[in-house]
């Protein structure tokens, strides 16, 4: 008798499941959202605290490129095999796991005595974050609804506004009292620990409802043919470098331009910062929903490409206005990574940790080696020669044309 009525219950709950399938989970995604700020925020302690280390460790812009390329190569080069490993097997909890490394790293990095300590310190918040990306990503995707894009830019939104408020909290505690206040930093790491243990919970009751009805488990064919799915691949990639290269340019040297340009204070630069980054946050949540309207193409093309106008300006004016041109730089930029995201997802149904640890991989890697890069040219020329040399990296959109439009292929 009580297994029979298990069984009924069992029952009744995959029915609701299968009723509310394809409704948008809106606490998970505020969840997961919330829990991508907090891990950026984190992240983006590390570029906002370059000038404090630079004085105190003496560190060349080369070297301030290599720390950049340790973080970004340690956050890129697991994702993918992340992904394509809980592609296979579901790891819940993986995303608190991969936020303890980062809580490791952020209590070592407020202690470094050292050069050497300081890249292993930044290289565990990498690897905690090429840990949580892929695994959020899905998570995301799974209480989308089937609105893929708009979960997309709401978990991306999380993630840039995390990055805008870094620099200015890291201007408020850290510029004026030192490294050490980074410590006071991991009890954000406490927080997200404790709300992604509960999307894990929701998390691993999908992947057990999942497993009770493997006979209704749907496998979508893939849109494209293979020799089309590559090269659509391979140009998407190509849109990431363009991007990432010229955000790492903002990221890692835009604090010292305006330093070194205009004589601004530190303070002052990291609020510059602030405001550019914050445009991003703003302009991630646009790229996702409009993608889902009218096509991810569109969005794709306009998004990189028409950065091009204010790119080529920036080097060219006075304070003011490089401030004004930073906002449209990254309200427009910021709304490509959602949509590129989710078009590569929908090229290989049913793979979609691997393709986000891919791609979050690609980004982060593409902006480590484009930060040491950059790093290099600006110890052999000049900080501002980096940004009239970046400044034609969004032009690389015109590549866009070129992408097939799988909407249209759907249709």
């Amino acid at each position: 008798m009580n297994k029979q009525v298990i069984e009924q219950n069992a029952n009744l709950k995959l029915t609701e499941n299968a009723r509310t399938a394809g409704k948008t989970v809106f606490p998970i995604l505020i969840a997961i959202s919330s829990s991508h700020m907090l891990n950026d925020t984190l992240q983006s302690i590390i570029p906002a605290i370059y000038p404090v280390v630079k004085d105190t460790f003496k560190l060349s812009f080369t070297q301030i490129g290599l720390i950049t390329l340790t973080f970004q190569l340690s956050a890129s080069l697991f994702q993918p095999f992340v992904g394509y490993y809980t592609d296979r097997k579901p790891q819940p909890y993986s995303l608190a796991i991969g936020m303890a490394f980062t809580l490791i790293g952020l209590v070592l990095l407020s202690r470094a005595p050292s050069f050497e300590i300081l890249i292993f310190a930044v290289a565990l918040v990498g690897t905690g974050s090429s840990i949580f990306h892929p695994e959020a990503s899905r998570v995301a995707h799974m209480a989308s609804g089937g609105r893929r894009g708009f979960a997309q830019s709401v978990f991306q939104v999380g993630g840039n506004f995390g990055s805008s408020i870094g620099p200015l909290l890291a201007a408020m505690i850290i510029v004026p009292y030192g490294q050490s206040m980074i410590i006071w930093f991991s009890l954000l790491a406490l927080i997200a620990i404790f709300l992604l243990m509960k999307v894990g919970d929701w998390y691993k009751r999908k992947v057990r409802i999942k497993a009770r009805r493997p006979g209704k488990e749907h496998h979508a064919e893939q849109v494209l043919s293979r020799n089309k799915t590559i090269f659509s691949v391979l140009i998407l990639l190509i849109l990431i470098f363009s991007k990432y290269i010229y955000l790492a340019s903002m990221t890692s040297y835009y604090t010292f331009y305006t330093i070194h340009k205009f004589g601004v204070s530190v303070q002052d630069s990291q609020v510059y910062m602030f405001i550019f980054l914050f445009a991003v946050a703003a302009g991630t949540i646009i790229g996702g929903p409009l993608g889902d309207r009218i096509g991810r193409k569109y969005v794709i093309w306009a998004s990189i490409l028409g950065v091009a106008p204010f790119s080529l300006l920036l080097p060219h004016v006075n304070l003011f206005w490089t401030i004004i041109l930073t906002i449209p730089i990254g309200l427009i930029l910021a709304s490509a990574f959602s949509a590129i995201l989710v078009y590569a997802q929908e090229l290989f149904p049913g793979k979609v940790g691997m393709i986000s640890g891919l791609f979050f991989g690609f980004a982060f890697g593409m902006a480590g080696i484009g930060s040491a890069v950059l790093g290099q040219l600006a110890d052999r020329t000049s900080i501002e020669y980096v940004y009239q040399v970046c400044a034609y990296l969004p032009l690389i959109g015109l590549i866009t044309a070129f992408l097939p439009n799988i909407g249209k292929t759907r249709a």
